[in-house]
């Protein structure tokens, strides 16, 4: 686990991390990027690949397909089949194909806060959004049923889902999906379930469970979000596919790709074949190591009791409540301490910051130095 360890310096590698301050005494915790080399066999998979010296138009490969069928079923106990699947370039984008597969009249609803383009999405489809907020309930963030379905309107058609949930960590039970299920089918709702940090759960009392393995009805309306990027570190290399059972809402979102975007491209299928085939056992140890930066937040939370942060299931970003400091604009303070942290005012809560906690033992103390100094200057 001693390369998770290692320090890596990204600055003038493009990296949209660091740059966004790269000429100021700023550690970057924002972005949901890690810091962490990729696993050692895709980056050789990769040098071989680019050393074969030619890059011409690629199509998805069987092997891939397999590889990634067998990743969910390992990962998530799920069996889905060849063609259900559709590569694209990115789960925003997928989420922004999906809201515009709706009729004009036709509205959205999600709950909140959120991560961003879960509000971008409707917006830029023209639809209305109804946002219903979360709920603490015994220390844990989760969906207010009750409120959730009278906010439903008669024109809405759509529920987006994050699960596991961005920002706050949860992975919702199975009871909890499948009450989520039922109203969903009761209101005749599509289901666009995001789980991109499905791989990424670091509590071993969790379980994560793709809503559409649930049963057959819930199947038949969902359209399920995933991808590699976060799992293995490869975010730039623009690899995710959304999952289909359905065959006519699978040919609606193939409408709205059509000649917006083809298979993903040959390096994109080479990483993420082989992350598939071969990347169980880097990311146990990442999920161990992540647990382990979790556990020193943690700590530093409840060291200090003006600050607060509910239960945590997954993802390595840290949603924490700093609604009792002393401050209007709790990211701008840790900025003037030397972190740069993703506000929560993005997510629609400006009294909360997201810690991304993706990094190493020494960078991450680094970061709760500042931001403990940071707090200190309040008292």
């Amino acid at each position: 686990m001693t390369g998770f360890d290692q320090q890596i310096n990204r600055i003038d590698t493009n990296c949209e991390k660091w740059n966004k301050y790269k000429d100021q005494d700023i550690i970057p915790a924002w972005v949901a990027d890690m810091d962490f080399q990729s696993p050692p066999s895709l980056i050789q998979a990769l040098t071989e690949r680019v050393e074969h010296g030619i890059f011409g138009y690629t199509g998805m490969d069987d092997a891939t397909i397999e590889a990634t069928i067998a990743f969910v079923k390992r990962q998530h106990n799920w069996d889905i089949k060849k063609e259900w699947i559709v590569w694209t370039h990115g789960v925003v984008v997928s989420m922004n194909l999906v809201c515009r597969m709706l009729a004009a009249d036709e509205e959205v609803i999600t709950t909140t806060p959120i991560y961003p383009h879960f509000v971008k999405a409707p917006h830029n489809a023209k639809k209305t959004l109804t946002q219903v907020p979360l709920k603490n309930i015994d220390n844990r963030w989760t969906i207010d049923f009750d409120t959730f379905e009278s906010s439903i309107t008669p024109s809405c058609k759509l529920m987006l889902l994050c699960n596991p949930y961005n920002p706050g960590g949860t992975v919702f039970t199975r009871e909890e999906l499948e009450r989520l299920s039922a109203i969903c089918i009761a209101h005749d709702l599509i289901i666009c379930s995001d789980e991109i940090h499905a791989d990424l759960v670091i509590n071993p009392a969790a379980k994560h469970i793709p809503i559409a393995s649930l049963n057959s009805d819930i199947q038949k309306r969902s359209i399920t979000l995933m991808a590699p990027s976060k799992t293995f570190n490869i975010a730039g290399l623009q690899s995710s596919f959304v999952i289909i059972p359905d065959k006519e809402l699978r040919v609606r979102f193939q409408k709205e790709l059509r000649g917006l975007g083809g298979d993903i491209n040959v390096l994109a299928i080479t990483a993420t074949r082989v992350a598939y085939q071969d990347g169980d056992t880097w990311l146990a140890d990442l999920k161990s190591y992540l647990l382990e930066n979790f556990k020193m937040i943690q700590a530093f939370v409840e060291h200090n009791k003006n600050l607060k942060m509910l239960h945590h299931d997954a993802t390595f970003l840290a949603w924490i409540d700093c609604s009792q400091l002393n401050t209007p604009h709790p990211y701008e303070l840790f900025l003037k301490y030397g972190v740069g942290l993703s506000d929560g005012s993005g997510f629609g809560d400006k009294n909360f910051v997201r810690l991304n906690f993706g990094t190493d033992k020494k960078t991450l103390t680094q970061i709760l130095s500042r931001m403990q100094h940071a707090l200190n200057s309040l008292k």
